[in-house]
């Protein structure tokens, strides 16, 4: 080959190499795209002599262990001995490669060279390993997928929560009573604190509330947090109307309890009143004719907040506060005045103690309309009585005719019949 061929080859592997090299780079600094975990876990794999955690953390107990991201960032691979043997997970014995399944045998026998997978970033590191859960929590797994979160995940959100940024990896905590099946009072306080990662400014709102300043301050068991609203693993959109009509009946379960609410001096009839009335009605036949419509009747949260509610004599929010309430009347009835407000009897059914003046108002219509309807009933059986007795009596006093005379309109037969 002449000279000139043999330059034109070098160039053109040269523009090769270059091409081959812009495309890898450009793969490799590519933004992560939506991650979508399979449903599926990998059973086909090939079993192999368990190993044990000790071999793990020969290694991973160093703190300076990290390993480079395509993004430039380190990933520490740094894991505190105590971290898992103090979490549910250690203490059930579970070993570290039962969740890191892709471990081979040749990454203890010389690491470096034992690539693992390749992440973006660190976001990309947890979208890629939090789907091992699935192997053993399929169900809660499974109720992720059409939550909230999960279906922000699918539209592209990479930062929507996914397993471990709940419970974390190695720290794992237990949530429930193995007996009861009920939240650990521990729990209740970390659930909101878990929450706050991602909702500060809410957790804030929630935190000053009655019942966040209860929970936090106090360590009272009795007051929601935000699972009992909001749900566990199949958290729902808060913002649908589906949603709105149903946030009744989460109020309700707690301030419908007598167990709950007698210790606090609270009416029980708070959610029987409230459907009782023109606004629970129509929300009530709402959600069961047309759930997912929309309504302008306020439910519970429309009055009393969302996750700032007060206390009921909080002179700023306070309902029992005349002015206060009036606020909120006239949200959706502009024209309201005092004595519009006045007329709600907060929940409460009138007593002696509560309302007296309706309370006697209503014994003394009470009274009145079974007196006034009873002897109107009385006078009308009086009257038929007496007509059915006057009959019977001109039907007595008429004379009979003669046995030998016919009655009038016959004719005496002939004697020759």
């Amino acid at each position: 080959m002449s000279k000139r061929s043999w330059r034109r080859a070098g160039v053109f592997a040269v523009i090769v190499v270059i091409g081959l090299l812009t495309i890898a780079v450009s793969g490799v600094w590519a933004a992560p795209a939506p991650i979508v975990p399979s449903a599926a876990p990998q059973a086909d794999r090939v079993q192999q002599e368990p190993v044990s955690n000790e071999l793990c953390l020969a290694c991973h107990n160093n703190p300076s262990l990290t390993k480079k991201l395509y993004d430039g960032s380190d990933l520490s691979l740094y894991v505190k001995p105590e971290d898992h043997a103090n979490s549910v997970h250690g203490a059930e014995g579970l070993q570290c490669v039962q969740c890191h399944t892709n471990f081979d045998q040749k990454h203890s026998e010389n690491p470096v060279q034992f690539p693992g997978f390749q992440a973006n970033d660190r976001r990309d590191v947890t979208l890629k390993l939090y789907s091992v859960c699935l192997q053993c929590h399929a169900e809660q797994y499974d109720k992720t997928i059409d939550s909230v979160h999960g279906r922000a995940l699918q539209n592209g959100n990479v930062n929507a929560a996914v397993c471990t940024d709940c419970h974390t990896a190695h720290t794992v905590r237990r949530l429930t009573d193995p007996a009861t099946k009920q939240l650990l009072p521990d729990a209740r306080i970390w659930v909101p604190e878990t929450c706050a990662k991602c909702h500060s400014t809410v957790y804030a709102q929630y935190k000053e509330s009655v019942h966040g300043a209860a929970l936090t301050q106090e360590n009272n068991v009795d007051v929601p947090t935000c699972i009992d609203c909001h749900g566990v693993h199949n958290i729902p959109d808060p913002l649908t109307s589906a949603f709105r009509l149903k946030s009744p009946n989460l109020c309700g379960k707690c301030h419908a309890d007598a167990a709950i609410m007698d210790k606090y001096g609270i009416s029980t009839k708070v959610f029987d009143t409230y459907v009782a009335d023109f606004h629970g009605t129509t929300v009530t036949l709402f959600q069961k004719e047309s759930p997912d419509a929309p309504t302008n009747k306020p439910v519970c949260f429309d009055c009393h907040g969302v996750h700032d509610i007060a206390r009921a004599d909080d002179p700023q929010k306070g309902l029992q506060v005349k002015q206060n309430i009036l606020k909120k009347c006239q949200v959706c009835h502009p024209g309201a005045t005092d004595n519009f407000s006045a007329a709600w009897t907060s929940h409460y059914i009138p007593s002696p103690d509560k309302y007296p003046v309706v309370y006697f108002v209503n014994i003394f219509y009470q009274l009145l309309i079974p007196t006034v309807l009873g002897g109107m009933a009385v006078l009308v059986v009086l009257d038929i009585s007496s007509v059915v007795r006057q009959k019977r009596r001109k039907s007595k006093d008429q004379p009979k005719p003669p046995a030998d005379k016919p009655a009038a309109g016959e004719t005496k037969e002939s004697s020759h019949d």
